[in-house]
């Protein structure tokens, strides 16, 4: 009678001789993690920035309408603070949405930056990662092949 073949101690022997390295994982997970934080601290910083831009402008534009309130002696008086309010209100948010650009810009740039180094970071680690296996799976093929 013909014995059967078993399996379970086929596969074992083959999962084991192709072992999975769960550090390669824990890695990624490490640093995206970083990255993450990282890229966290640049968006909390530009919301904090553009925070301090939009109360700065809010509290300009309601001491300049301190004046405007202001009872004028003669009705051609108020048309002119009324255009000076307007002509001073443009100004000024000409140059808060400059400094709204600004933090755009350096939150595009320092974003640039992370994600180029986490990719750079990744090749690297990939391309070792890749080493590292083909060594396990050749280390594990001779094994194979001398029983």
């Amino acid at each position: 009678m013909a014995k059967t073949q078993d399996f379970t101690a086929m596969m074992k022997d083959f999962m084991g001789a192709f072992p999975v390295d769960t550090k390669a994982m824990e890695d990624v997970f490490k640093n995206t993690a970083a990255l993450n934080e990282k890229l966290s601290a640049v968006a909390l910083d530009a919301a904090g920035k553009s925070a301090e831009i939009s109360n700065k402008w809010t509290k300009e534009t309601l001491s300049k309408l301190g004046t405007v309130s202001k009872v004028q002696e003669d009705p051609a008086d108020y048309a002119k603070v009324a255009t000076d309010f307007a002509s001073a209100s443009a100004e000024v948010a000409a140059e808060n949405m400059a400094a709204f650009a600004e933090i755009a810009k350096k939150v595009q740039m320092d974003t640039v930056e992370l994600m180029m180094a986490a990719g750079k970071d990744a090749t690297e680690e990939a391309s070792a990662a890749v080493k590292k296996a083909t060594a396990d799976v050749t280390t594990a093929a001779k094994k194979a092949a001398a029983k």
